[in-house]
């Protein structure tokens, strides 16, 4: 925390402008040294908020860009501490012989993660805000935007804060029964205690609710297209995407590796699974990819099982169906461009249970039908609507899960008459469990391996 951090903090390629962040408490001294401002005016002499023109020398004194300085002192930066950014031209090379001269003037590279850290360390983050910021680096849509916009702005903090306070509470009274037997103060019956209990549970369970929705939002719904060869799993891909991203011949097991792509849906991020035929083969390439795509499938959260329509419902099509739960599994009938009027009609028994979507992929027909089918198995009939904190990360939901075992556990101890100091130790492990999600109750190891998960620069 003592050193000056610096690194650029702009994607790598070519762009108008590329950034170089500088903090710490050395961080005007550094800058000045490599950055003069038109008017020669020292940065650490700026107000804060405030941008300088200028030019960047080496330390031969050569012309090296003219940049933008932003001044942002300590404690109200991003980091907490003094921040100066470089607002450079975005050149690879340039950015990166600007960063030499920072460092070779007093700066520290700075480590993955590492001006989120100081953030979260200054108290100007709790953890799950700082989390929310690599959500939104890597957000797919615009759904998953919106969820950690509001996640940065404390929308799951708030609610965990207030969890703990209720906590906080009732260890407070359980503590006062166990300390101060004999005074005259006020206590909670049994009942009361349980009330209080069943509306922090409620909270909880709301909470985790939301995770399921939440994790569709932020890491997709895994979508295995699966069937036998040369059904049309690569066209429908390729018809999905509006573009040519599998190759489609007519001959069977052309496909043998698993293609993964992301495909919008209104909003929900489908991660696309296109998969190799099922089929018994003795090429130990295909054997491959059809080991890989029952993989895909035990792992997907929904799956595609396309059927030729022209060529027909086979027994081989029925076995495979039934190692797939109906639940999570929608019947493509494609080549439908193929049939004769009237044969779309036709009613097959044998796929009772399963929802069916007939389509073209070739032609482009039954496409809305098929998005439609996806977003009422899964509960969007209408585009996700996000105004409230969705639960979209993994450790908070364990956290979450374990907190609310503990809450259970004292209502449990209190129905069962247990004494205070069991129900306290339960609530007591309840409270510090909520504390990780916001990083307050978790030790620096996990800490740093959190933040080192960032992206450089970040």
């Amino acid at each position: 925390m003592e050193d000056t951090i610096a690194a650029i903090v702009t994607a790598p390629g070519i762009s108008g402008v590329g950034i170089i962040r500088i903090s710490g408490s050395l961080a005007a001294d550094i800058a000045d040294k490599v950055f003069k401002g038109k008017k020669g005016i020292p940065l650490r002499q700026r107000p804060t908020y405030t941008i300088t023109y200028g030019h960047i020398y080496d330390e031969n004194r050569q012309l090296l860009d003219e940049a933008l300085a932003l001044t942002m002192w300590g404690p109200h930066s991003f980091t907490g501490e003094d921040v100066v950014e470089l607002q450079c031209h975005g050149g690879s090379v340039v950015l990166r012989r600007i960063l030499e001269l920072v460092l070779a003037n007093g700066a520290r590279l700075a480590e993955p993660g590492e001006f989120s850290k100081r953030a979260f360390l200054n108290g100007r983050l709790d953890l799950s805000q700082a989390e929310s910021i690599m959500e939104l680096i890597t957000a797919k849509t615009e759904k998953g935007v919106q969820a950690a916009a509001i996640n940065l702005e404390g929308g799951i903090s708030r609610i965990v804060k207030e969890l703990r306070n209720m906590i906080i509470d009732l260890i407070a009274y359980l503590e006062a029964d166990i300390d101060f037997p004999e005074e005259d103060f006020e206590r909670l019956e049994p009942e009361q205690y349980l009330i209080r209990l069943e509306e922090i549970e409620k909270k909880l369970v709301e909470v985790l609710g939301s995770y399921q929705s939440g994790k569709i939002i932020r890491d997709g719904l895994k979508t295995a297209l699966i069937g036998q060869p040369n059904v049309g799993k690569s066209s429908l891909l390729n018809a999905l995407l509006q573009e040519r991203r599998a190759i489609v011949t007519n001959i069977p097991g052309t496909t043998r590796d698993v293609i993964q792509e992301y495909y919008n849906l209104e909003g929900i991020p489908l991660v696309l699974y296109d998969t190799a035929g099922l089929r018994n083969t003795e090429d130990e390439v295909e054997k491959i990819g059809v080991a890989m795509t029952w993989e895909v499938i035990s792992e997907a959260d929904l799956v595609i099982y396309v059927i030729d329509s022209y060529v027909g419902y086979s027994s081989v099509d029925q076995e495979l169906l039934r190692e797939l739960p109906p639940e999570k599994t929608i019947v493509i009938l494609n080549k439908i461009d193929l049939l004769e009027d009237g044969a779309i009609e036709q009613d097959i028994s044998e796929l009772a249970g399963y929802e069916k979507v007939y389509v073209s992929a070739k032609e482009g027909l039954g496409l809305q039908d098929l998005t439609r089918a996806i977003k009422e198995k899964f509960l969007f009939q209408d585009q996700l609507e996000i105004s409230e904190p969705v639960l979209t990360n993994v450790r908070h939901k364990n956290a979450l899960l374990q907190s609310l075992e503990m809450v259970r556990s004292a209502k449990a101890g209190i129905e069962a008459g247990l004494d205070s100091d069991f129900i306290s130790i339960d609530l007591r492990s309840a409270w510090e469990t909520l504390g990780e999600v916001t990083g307050g109750t978790l030790d620096d190891d996990i800490i740093d391996k959190i933040f080192s998960q960032f992206c450089l620069g970040k």
